[in-house]
């Protein structure tokens, strides 16, 4: 038999201290999650970086990050070399990928580097693939959460660590993850006697089933839950309709 080889994925985000390359803005956070094979493995990289330069209003507005908590950090050139061992090989899955990526060849391009992303790794645009799944809709992370009810509740502010793991648990989601809560009910085909071509009855034991009640906290965790379905599904929680 030939020995299957593992699928090693990178979710992979950036937070940066404003919008182009071409004023030089530079990365501040890089944070990745790993997959193998589709399956979170634990492994992660997330840096704080020092991009020696001001960073916009309008971008602390989103991520937070100030220029006084990064001045004691490392700088992109510090961090580098392990960042390329952590990615080298993967196939990156990037939200705009062509933001992330370009940010991060800037980075290599100032440092002498000839290297590109692109070289050392495949890049996989989880925007993309969300446009094309669904046309004309709102493909942000938020509305992208929202309609595969991933929990993104502690995403007050961009983060590039959460929003990697976010985004994991949402290409995985859309790749083929379940995306409801109603299973597939089994088949079963019935029993028949071959020589007579009539259906068999089977006789089965009953034996009467032991019913233990849901305690208050379990009522309590299933009406929260139902709730949060609730919210997901814009108000379309089959289960609360029927209560």
């Amino acid at each position: 038999m030939a020995e299957q080889t593992s699928q090693r994925q990178i979710v992979l985000d950036t937070e940066t201290t404003g919008l182009s390359t071409a004023d030089d803005h530079r990365i501040i956070e890089i944070g990745c999650v790993e997959l193998v094979n589709r399956r979170l493995t634990g492994e992660t990289f997330h840096q704080y970086i020092n991009p020696q330069r001001e960073i916009d209003a309008g971008a602390i507005e989103v991520h937070g990050i100030t220029n006084e908590s990064l001045a004691d950090k490392p700088l992109f050139a510090d961090i580098a070399t392990d960042f390329l061992r952590f990615i080298e090989g993967a196939e990156l899955i990037i939200h705009n990928a062509a933001f992330d990526v370009g940010f991060l060849n800037h980075e290599l391009t100032k440092l002498g580097h000839t290297t590109k992303i692109d070289d050392i790794c495949s890049v996989m645009d989880t925007l993309k693939l969300a446009r094309d799944k669904h046309p004309g809709q709102k493909n942000n992370l938020d509305a992208l959460c929202k309609r595969y009810g991933v929990d993104n509740s502690n995403r007050e502010l961009h983060g590039a660590l959460l929003d990697a793991e976010i985004l994991a648990d949402v290409y995985l989601m859309m790749t083929g993850g379940q995306v409801s809560l109603s299973l597939a009910a089994e088949q079963f085909e019935p029993q028949h006697d071959a020589q007579q071509n009539e259906l068999t009855t089977i006789e089965r034991p009953r034996t009467e089933l032991k019913v233990i009640e849901a305690d208050a906290a379990e009522l309590a965790a299933h009406q929260a839950m139902l709730e949060k379905l609730q919210a997901s599904s814009d108000g379309n929680c089959v289960w609360l309709k029927q209560s």
